[in-house]
């Protein structure tokens, strides 16, 4: 559990020791142990995800990285996105005018490719972030559902974990879809050995 977690967490049970056990505190407990829950499995899949995309350009000696905290920024936009996992071109970043004092991109040659893990505002990973990270000209941009909660036009029905990976054709993104023990298929690692139910597993480790 994060410090901020464990603060927020007993702040709560302290609210509901001196309320008598009141029915409204005693929610508040059970939504911050069940957000904590949900939190902890999405950093789950997000370090294993970032593990194994890590020893794979690091085998292929690629100069890439990802960072701990940078900032993609759309064109024409006053804010940007701070992506789950950003990979990071670093032959680039000296052409990046922002990177050295913000820690922030703004061009495609920068970024081979993003990951998203989707929560429960999954509108913003499957709109809003889709429609920026296309027009930037991100190459690759992944959205790992894993609980299945985008909506049935994006992911059809019955609703089950979905891996969806969009790729930049003439200037569009054209998405394929994984799930269950499907080996995933990424143009920027083409040997990359991982099935979509492993990073689904990492959830419940």
């Amino acid at each position: 559990m994060s410090q901020n977690n464990a603060n927020l967490l007993e702040i709560a049970k302290q609210i509901e020791r001196s309320a008598n056990v009141g029915i409204g505190y005693a929610f508040s407990v059970d939504k911050l142990k069940n957000e904590k829950c949900f939190l902890n499995e999405q950093e789950d899949i997000i370090g294993f995800t970032a593990r194994k995309i890590t020893v794979e350009f690091d085998r292929l000696n690629l100069f890439y990285s990802i960072p701990k905290q940078a900032l993609v920024k759309p064109p024409e936009s006053e804010s940007g996105y701070v992506p789950d996992i950003l990979l990071l071109n670093r032959t680039n970043l000296v052409n990046e005018p922002l990177w050295q004092k913000q820690s922030t991109v703004t061009q495609a040659a920068s970024i081979p490719l993003i990951i998203e893990v989707v929560s429960t505002n999954w509108r913003d990973d499957y709109l809003t972030k889709l429609r920026d990270y296309e027009e930037i000209g991100i190459p690759e941009y992944w959205i790992i559902d894993y609980l299945g909660l985008g909506g049935v036009r994006y992911i059809g029905s019955p609703k089950q974990p979905t891996i969806s990976i969009y790729l930049l054709i003439e200037g569009e993104y054209q998405v394929q879809q994984f799930k269950d023990n499907e080996k995933i298929i990424s143009p920027t690692f083409p040997e990359l050995n991982l099935t979509a139910q492993q990073i689904f597993q990492a959830g419940n480790i």
